[in-house]
């Protein structure tokens, strides 16, 4: 591999924000934004009345609800890096696009809220982070309003998330008395709301302060300097290995809203962060990002980001290699090859043309319909699969028509692209073909209706039958339709597959214990 090649390369940060919804995602998103010269305003998710929406939050329903449903893409330059952020869903119940977005990661970044601590959503992505083995870095939001104490919200980082953390930089005060932070990392105090030329106050040889200042007679700083001295004598030991292995997570204190502590946390980060990683082929065979071949694997699929185009674009982690616009590749599910000619990179909905993309990039390749979700694509001469991307088994279903009949091609049509996308799954009743939709949250449901009138402009009908207990099949050949009941129906997925959606567990164990030879599995 060429050298500059293998430079560009290595200047990728590829990551995902995990959050609890209202912790401070899509802000912080915007102002890491703004440094790398993106943005030129970051628009805050509280500007709805000005009109001023997030820049990462582009669908329609994101803007009315203030809450980011879809897992948007952004790139920008800063310090010699190229770093790709994936700004994924808060909402739990997209937990399953937000699962697959942090397949076609290298590292995350947990926001926690300092008033609320570590939440539910936090505590289920984390899980994930840590199956995956992926580093975390931690950013405490909202220091600029009142909150737990520092040290009881690390307690709970190490209780609850059962991680190491060493704390990078530490609050002094809090809320209306927040005075800013002391940077165990860089050796310096940074000032909360005061002019750029006073920003960084320098620290001694003990530590301390090195100038005279007002803060030195406040009870904040003198709390601060206590709580540093108890971290230097009974925390964690600064590990680099550990952070890479995701064993230690580096905790940093800000404030998102009033861009403080950010720029500090974004020059950290970078400097420990790692660069694009080896994924594992099906067959347990390690890929190189420093592989010449180009090759990545379809995490997403996103239709009508330009509703007056009707388009689909599916999105691409670069896992190894170079991408080239024109250059042919090879779809490793059918084997058929294909030249790519439209290519594209993102900022939000802003998109523009890509010529040439390297492993840690991701990009969008305009769909016809040609790719599903985990789809491996190759341009060297050996065809393989990347290892299988998790589905969920949906919770909760509805059954789903159009209210105008003389709609239904647009009804299909819509309802098959929503579904590509993974976000509900698609089933339909054995003779009827009566068409049942399955989610693993009900904001799903929401936002398809919303979507099928906005984009499609079909009005649907959607009649809730509950939650139900989806089973797949594997000796589908011995399934008859005289074993179906009142509680459980037979249907098929997407794929033409059977799957029986039992009423409840219970029904499940009764159709278990009477048809043994029968053999059930469900997804995640």
């Amino acid at each position: 591999m060429d050298i500059k090649l293998q430079d560009e390369i290595l200047k990728r940060r590829t990551f995902a924000i995990i959050s609890h919804p209202d912790a401070g995602k899509t802000t912080i998103t915007e102002k890491l934004l703004y440094f790398g010269g993106a943005i030129r305003d970051a628009g805050t998710v509280k500007g709805k009345k000005t009109g001023k929406f997030a820049t990462s939050d582009w669908m329609e329903i994101e803007k009315q609800r203030g809450i980011s449903v879809t897992s948007s893409v952004m790139q920008f330059d800063y310090n010699n890096c190229r770093i790709n952020i994936l700004d994924t869903p808060g909402h739990q119940d997209f937990s399953e696009d937000t699962y697959r977005t942090l397949m076609a990661v290298d590292s995350a970044v947990m926001i926690v809220d300092a008033a609320k601590g570590i939440e539910a959503q936090t505590l289920k992505l984390f899980k994930v982070c840590r199956m995956r083995g992926i580093p975390i870095f931690t950013f405490i939001n909202k220091l600029d309003r009142q909150g737990k104490e520092p040290l009881e919200l690390m307690e709970e980082l190490e209780e609850v998330l059962g991680i190491q953390s060493y704390a990078m930089n530490w609050p002094i005060g809090m809320g209306k008395e927040f005075l800013g932070i002391y940077d165990r990392y860089n050796g310096r105090i940074e000032q909360f709301r005061t002019e750029e030329s006073e920003r960084f106050l320098p620290l001694d040889d003990e530590g301390e302060l090195a100038v005279d200042h007002s803060m030195k007679e406040t009870s904040y700083y003198t709390q601060a300097m206590e709580d540093i001295m108890l971290l230097n004598e009974a925390g964690n030991d600064f590990d680099e290995k550990k952070i890479l292995a995701g064993d230690l997570t580096p905790v940093f204190f800000g404030s998102a809203l009033t861009n403080f502590g950010v720029q500090t946390f974004l020059e950290t980060y970078l400097q420990f962060a790692p660069t694009p990683q080896p994924r594992m082929t099906e067959h347990e065979e390690e890929v190189n990002p420093l592989n010449e071949d180009f090759s990545g694997f379809i995490f997403k699929i996103q239709a009508n980001m330009n509703p007056a185009h009707r388009d689909r674009i599916a999105f691409v982690r670069i896992v190894s290699g170079k991408f080239e616009r024109g250059m042919t590749v090879t779809l490793a599910r059918t084997g058929k090859t294909f030249k790519v000619t439209q290519s594209t990179q993102f900022l939000a909905d802003d998109r523009e043309t890509v010529e040439t993309a390297v492993a840690g990039d991701i990009i969008g390749l305009y769909d016809v319909g040609n790719y599903q979700i985990g789809d491996t694509v190759v341009g060297g001469k050996k065809a393989f699969t990347y290892e299988k991307l998790p589905q969920f088994t949906p919770e909760l279903f509805v059954k789903v028509t159009a209210k105008n009949v003389l709609k239904s091609k647009h009804f299909h049509k819509g309802i098959l692209q929503l579904v590509q996308e993974g976000a509900i799954q698609y089933y339909k009743t054995l003779h009827t073909e009566e068409v049942i939709l399955g989610a693993v949250g009900q904001l799903q449901f929401e936002v398809f209706e919303h979507r099928m009138s906005s984009e499609y402009n079909v009005e649907v009908r959607m009649e809730p039958i509950g939650s139900k207990v989806a089973r797949w099949i594997e000796n589908e050949e011995d399934v008859k339709e005289s074993m179906t009941g009142p509680r459980s129906m037979l249907v098929r997925d997407r794929y033409d597959n059977y799957v029986f959606l039992f009423e409840n567990e219970f029904a499940t164990r009764w159709f278990q214990d009477k048809y043994e030879h029968i053999k059930l599995y469900n997804l995640l």
